[in-house]
């Protein structure tokens, strides 16, 4: 039986366009207007993190949207001081909603004396008083194990195979989907199967983090329309040297759909001047005005997607169901009704 009281939402800062989408979307879907909770999110001037709600939360299913991105440690800081702010205020149970889960890239020792940096951050949540995580296209998916509460982890590819049925709906026959490296094939397999497109992987040799040293194509893409499917891109600099790499092996055209759109430092430049045609991100993130505002860059949007997740927690229901095309399509039929 559902909960009596209705789901309340909270925001932080990191993404609060993201947030006002989510309520808009879960009040098309009840019928009811469902806002944010009246809170402040400050800092004080050394820079520690206050909060402060004008609601009464008492006995309330509390969700709180907050990516951890860039600057990953405030945003974190930011999510773990609303939830103790919460849970001193009696709220009945405490969703953490991360549409970008910060510090992913850190799931395992690769090298001695460093640290699993994404174990610490689960832990850091649940002893805050998280009871549930809702995330997107984890980086890797054993993370959902180094938290002792649920986990649901959504994808972005139901989302990108309807994208890639609208926009390139005339020639889905010469699409062939790309994995950027050998450890993304998984995500790009998925994706492929979803479109009924063959798979390419670009295999990658690496120096050290963020230089490439060589790259090999395993497939054949002449006359193809190229994917590259990847969940981060941060400087770009692996992206665009693999659309290179495509377009030199024969490629008619090279387009990007990525999860998360870090874009860090020189990113948005070199997508810019690079021969891929579109790079298509999510809003998990949100975007700064020279991403938005950049010809070769498109965002979809996750409202839809984290809206349904929501009221299906706090219905009780199936998330897994998210994960097909034939449940988010009708989700999504108003956003690409004009495409």
């Amino acid at each position: 039986m559902p909960p009596r009281n209705d789901p309340k939402l909270i925001a932080g800062n990191a993404n609060l366009p993201l947030a006002k989408a989510i309520a808009r979307r879960m009040s098309i879907h009840r019928g009811i207007s469902v806002g944010l909770v009246d809170a402040r999110v400050e800092r004080f001037n050394d820079g520690e993190v206050f909060v402060e709600m004008f609601e009464n939360v008492r006995g309330e299913d509390m969700f709180i949207i907050q990516p951890t991105s860039n600057p990953a440690n405030d945003h974190l800081m930011e999510l773990l001081v609303m939830t103790d702010a919460l849970r001193r205020s009696s709220a009945r149970r405490i969703t953490a909603v991360i549409p970008y889960f910060g510090y992913a890239r850190q799931d395992r020792r690769a090298r001695a004396r460093t640290p699993i940096t994404a174990k610490l951050v689960a832990n850091m949540l649940t002893g805050a008083g998280i009871a549930r995580v809702l995330t997107l296209d984890l980086h890797a998916t054993q993370i959902q194990g180094f938290f002792d509460i649920p986990v649901d982890n959504l994808y972005a590819s139901p989302v990108f195979a309807l994208d890639i049925k609208t926009h390139f709906r005339d020639r889905l026959d010469e699409l062939m989907v790309v994995s950027p490296d050998v450890g993304g094939v998984a995500r790009a397999r998925e994706l492929a199967k979803r479109i009924n497109a063959p798979l390419a992987i670009v295999d990658k040799r690496r120096e050290k983090p963020g230089e490439v040293a060589e790259m090999t194509v395993i497939g054949d893409v002449t006359g193809k329309t190229c994917l590259i499917v990847d969940d981060i891109c941060d400087t770009a600099g692996t992206l665009c040297k693999a659309a290179e790499v495509l377009m030199e092996s024969g490629a008619s055209e090279v387009h990007a759909y990525i999860s998360h759109g870090v874009m860090s430092g020189p990113a948005v430049e070199r997508v810019s001047n690079s021969v891929m045609k579109s790079l298509v991100l999510t809003d998990s993130i949100k975007p700064r005005a020279e991403v938005e505002n950049a010809p070769n860059i498109r965002i979809v949007p996750t409202a839809p997607l984290f809206a349904q997740a929501i009221l299906n927690i706090w219905n009780g229901t199936s998330v897994s169901s998210l994960f097909n095309d034939e449940t988010l399509g009708p989700i999504y039929e108003s956003f690409y009704a004009a495409a």
